[in-house]
This record gives C-alpha cells, structure tokens and sequence, in this order.
C-alpha cells in the first residue's frame, strides 16, 4: 500500500526536479498517503509515498534508522558511493535472504527492512539479486557510483509500475496518474488504446498502458536506464517440460508448496485477517491462518461479502453454481473464526463507480469493482492485512473453460469468445473503424506465440497448456490489478498466496489427468486441503470458488459478454 515514481536523464533545475518528484508524490497519494519524500542525485530522481511505524510492516514503504529517513527512499552511503531504494511491496521469504547475507558477512541482518534487504543484496549479487526474492513489489534503485536506475516488477504482476520515455529522460510511477504529472506525458489515445479498452478490456495487452507513449514494465522484468541506452530484461520465466513426478510426489509437493505460501503470508507484525466466501480456496487459506494463529492463543477474523437482497434475486450459473451463505456458516463454526457479515447495497455500488475509475486510471469491471472497493474499505477498519483466496481458479483451472469443449477450442480468448454483446453498444462505424475481432485475434495469437512449447505435448495437451497460458498473462493479471488497486486506495493490504511463483512453475507441467483426477475440479487444491475444511468441503464435487459475477446477466465478463463499464447491480464477490 504505497507508491514510487520519478524519473532518469531528466534535465531540469534542481528546484524543477524537486518539484516534479512532490506532484508525482501527490497524485499518488491515495495508495500511500501516510508520508512522502524523495531522493535527488543529478538527473536521476526517485520519489515514495505511504508510510507505517515499526519493521517490516505491511504497506511500510519508507524506514531508515534516521528519525526523517521514514518520509523519503531508503538510502545508503558508503565513502562517495550513494544508494537510494524506493519499493512499492513486501518480501515474503525474508529469513532466507538475510541468511545470505550473513553468509557474506553482512552485520545486523536481523534489523534489516525490505528496502535495506534489496540494496545490500543488489550490492551482493549485482541487479539479478530479483532472482533470490519471493514476494510482490515494484521498485527501483538509483545507484549513483554506476550512473543508473533500475527498475523492477515482481513475476506476477501483482504491483503496478509504469513508464514513458521523453527523449532521452524515462519517466515512471506505480500509477498512470502519476507519469501524468510529468512534462511531456499527455493522456492520448489512439486506435490500438480504444482496442485496448473497447475490445480487450478490462484485461490489457502485457505492457500496454493504454494512453500514447505511456507503457507498463511488464511482469517478471527489470529495466536498467544507464549512460550506454536503456534496457529491459526477464529475470523469470516458465519452462515446459515433461512432469516426472508419480501422483503421490505430486500431491506431496502441491501440498507443501500451498501450505508453505500461506504460512509465509501469514506472518505479519500487525493482526492478519482472511476473506472467506465459504469455497475451497479462502476456506483452505483461512483454516491455515487459524490454525497458525490457535498456536499462538490468538483467533481468527474473518469477513464475508453479501449483497443485500442475495436471496431473492441469486440466479445459479457456471461461475456461481450456489450461495455462498451456507458454506459461509459452515467454515465459520469449523474455524471458530471472529467473523463479519459485510454487505453492500445498488445505491452504495453506484456511489462508487467514479471511485473505483479514480483508483485505476482506466475504465473497470463497474459495479464489481466499486462493490470490492467498498468491502476492502471496510474491511480495512479493522485490520490493516489481509488474506485471499484470489488465483486459485487461474493456477488450479477451476473455470469453464478448461472444461467445457466449445470454450477450450475457442480460437481466441475463452472469456471473450464473442464480441458481439461490446458491440452493440457501440456505433457500428466507430466499432468498425476499430476492427475489434482482428485485434483481439492478432494479441491472442501473440501471446501464444510466446508460450514455451513442449515437444512432448499432444494436441488436447497443448491446447490446455494454451488455456492455462492465456489464463496466467491476461485473465489472471486483470484480477490482481483489481484487488491492488481497491486494497491499496483503502488502505488494506491485499495478500495473494496461491500466486506464489513455486506454486505457478510447479503447476505448469502437471498433466490434466493429474491436475482433474476422476473429472473433479481442481483435484490438486482439494486434495492440498485436506484436514483443513469439514469433510463435505474436501469432496464437494465441482464446487468451484469463482470470481465476480452478474446475477442479472446470463454471463459477466469473464463469461465473454464485455459489459464492464455499465451499471449492473446484484454481484457476487469471491476470493
């Protein structure tokens, strides 16, 4: 729950580059707008915003052992060499990365922060250090002895981090209001922007800030702006391959790893809590945190969201196959959880349309994601971290269409099989102009352009490959911008422990008959979860924990129909 932002070869006044890095601050406020600062050396400037007390705390952005340094990037002097780190994100595998830095005789590890964490391992290890790091962020790091900035995204891309190149200066910031701010950057569109919005959103092409010039480093890259030209390289990727592994192995190490995410994510200075809808995946996680925290005499808070009005209008569908309610009540008494019925109205969705807008600078899933930001928002009264279930579905292939034959032979994306029901809300020579159906096509095939092939798949085996592929860089991406953005404007901290990248390499070369032994849906999670739910949960058939959707509407977008931006009300909120 922070932001960074700033700029590389900016050739301005100093009192211009001050000035520059305070309105990139204030823009951004609202996702950390405990504190503000920045760092300032020559032409290379890095500002951050939002700020808490105490180590390594969640949403802690700025800390330094000087009284002030909590209002501006960590920074760190070393003769003439000077330092400065500015990180939107957290660190989840903590222990083992300050064992390799006492193993190279780094002294006080134990007092480290994050953003002290990053800069003595990018002096160690050099800028693969990213490599060593479990967890979500985006950063950046001037170092002033080489005359570079270098800017990162984690391997998800959980954390937003945009830029624009002006000439020879590269502007950034976490959010697109944030380059805005900066001279030179106009919000444009063009043809391949209203695509972008019109055709392929909410989802967005990897790297594609939408407005001219504007673009996103994408996931699992870090960029290096230096005197010898700027670069961009992938410092993760996934490889295809046979899975060697016997189903018992298999099970054995979905399990560890699930149940290894979750214990990690549990751990926070300030009380954790967890949303649970009552399905599979938030059940799974928040009977870890549970039992983690029945260990430590402490109990479980829970929240569930509702709508009012849920039981007479709920219609059943393939992503929303029951109400939540029942099984809602069901994991609160197995948890002995302090729980919290939450609800949301039409009018209090409507309210917060423009909010949501305001919170992720492009158009969104409408009332889904004013609905989230209202839950986040109070969620956020009472805790300042919280676990989710979110990407159970995209990792585990839960949805439809990895089930169903006419969505997995779709020769496009699956959510968006027909663009007919975009269409007609639009005029047909402004849709036409656009020639939606071929750009849609033209990114689609792109993206399975860059999928690592394996010789050894058959065709139905490829195809799932390409399913889950499409799922990982588009479908599941879109989610977790909307949960960044509606966490971090309500100041919640959002955890996703089923995105833990060892969980994804991991899951990417099991076999279907693997992945849905005897047709369950997600076999895999179910059997992970086992002893951790009442029974009934362990082998509910195909009960799937499924993403928003429109009970009004015969499918949302997810389903294909594309109507993000209208008002619609009578959601359904998972996690």
């Amino acid at each position: 729950m922070s932001s960074i932002g700033g700029f590389y070869g900016f050739d301005g006044s100093h009192e211009e580059k001050e000035t520059l890095l305070d309105s990139i601050n204030r823009v951004q406020k609202k996702r950390g707008p405990a504190g503000a600062g920045f760092f300032l050396s020559g032409s290379t400037g890095v500002a951050a915003g939002g700020t808490r007390p105490g180590k390594n705390v969640p949403g802690r952005m700025l800390l330094a052992p000087e009284p002030d340094a909590r209002r501006k990037p960590f920074t760190w002097r070393a003769g003439d060499r000077l330092y400065a780190v500015a990180l939107d994100g957290e660190f989840y595998n903590r222990p083992e990365l300050k064992d390799l830095l006492a193993a190279r005789g780094e002294q006080d590890v134990p007092c480290l922060c994050d953003e002290d964490l990053a800069l003595k391992l990018y002096l160690c290890l050099g800028p693969d250090f990213v490599k060593r790091i479990n967890g979500v962020f985006s950063m950046a790091i001037a170092d002033t002895e080489n005359r570079r900035l270098i800017l990162y995204r984690d391997r998800i891309g959980a954390k937003p981090l945009f830029y624009a190149r002006r000439g020879d200066t590269v502007f950034f910031a976490s959010l697109i209001k944030g380059l805005l701010a900066c001279p030179g950057v106009e919000a444009e569109i063009d043809g391949q922007g209203l695509n972008e919005i019109f055709s392929i959103g909410p989802a967005r092409t990897p790297g594609n800030g939408v407005f001219r010039g504007i673009s996103e480093l994408e996931p699992a890259h870090f960029m290096v702006c230096s005197p010898a030209g700027i670069r961009t390289e992938t410092y993760w990727a996934l490889e295809s391959r046979p899975h060697e592994d016997s189903y018992a192995k298999t099970v054995e190490t979905v399990t560890e790893l699930v149940l290894d995410a979750i214990t990690r994510q549990a751990q926070a200075e300030t009380p954790v809590c967890a949303l649970l809808s009552g399905g599979l995946d938030s059940s799974l996680v928040s009977s870890v945190c549970a039992g983690l925290l029945k260990k430590q005499g402490k109990r479980l808070t829970t929240f569930s969201f509702d709508f009012k009005d849920n039981d007479k209008y709920f219609k059943a569908n393939d992503f929303q196959p029951s109400m939540d309610r029942p099984y809602v009540d069901a994991m609160v008494k197995y948890l002995d959880s302090d729980h919290h019925y939450l609800e949301c109205d039409s009018e209090t969705q409507v309210r917060l349309l423009s909010d949501s807008v305001l919170a992720a600078d492009l158009p969104v899933m409408a009332d889904i994601d004013s609905s989230l930001l209202h839950f986040c928002s109070q969620v956020a009264d009472y805790n300042s971290v919280a676990l989710t279930g979110e990407c159970a579905d995209e990792i585990f292939c839960g949805y439809p269409w990895y089930h169903k034959q006419e969505l997995l032979e779709a020769d496009t994306f699956p959510w968006t099989k027909d663009l007919e029901a975009r269409k007609v809300l639009l005029k047909d020579e402004f849709s036409d102009s656009l020639s939606m159906d071929a750009y849609v096509q033209k990114r689609c095939r792109e993206s399975l352009a860059q999928m690592p092939a394996c010789p050894e798949d058959d065709a139905v085996t490829a195809r799932r490959r390409e399913i889950a592929w499409l799922n990982l860089k588009w479908f599941m991406v879109t989610l977790l911008n909307r949960m960044d953005r509606t966490s971090s404007v309500s100041g919640l901290t959002a955890r996703v422990p089923f995105a833990d990248h060892r969980i994804i390499e991991y899951m990417w070369n099991i076999p279907w008959e693997m992945k849905a032994r005897d047709g369950v849906v997600k076999h895999l999670l179910r059997e992970s979860g086992k002893g951790f739910s009442p029974g009934k949960f362990s082998s509910a058939g195909n009960r799937r924990t499924p993403k928003p959707t429109c009970r009004t509407m015969k499918s949302c977008w997810p389903a294909g129909c594309g109507r993000f931006w209208t008002i619609r009300p009578r959601l359904q909120t998972h996690f």
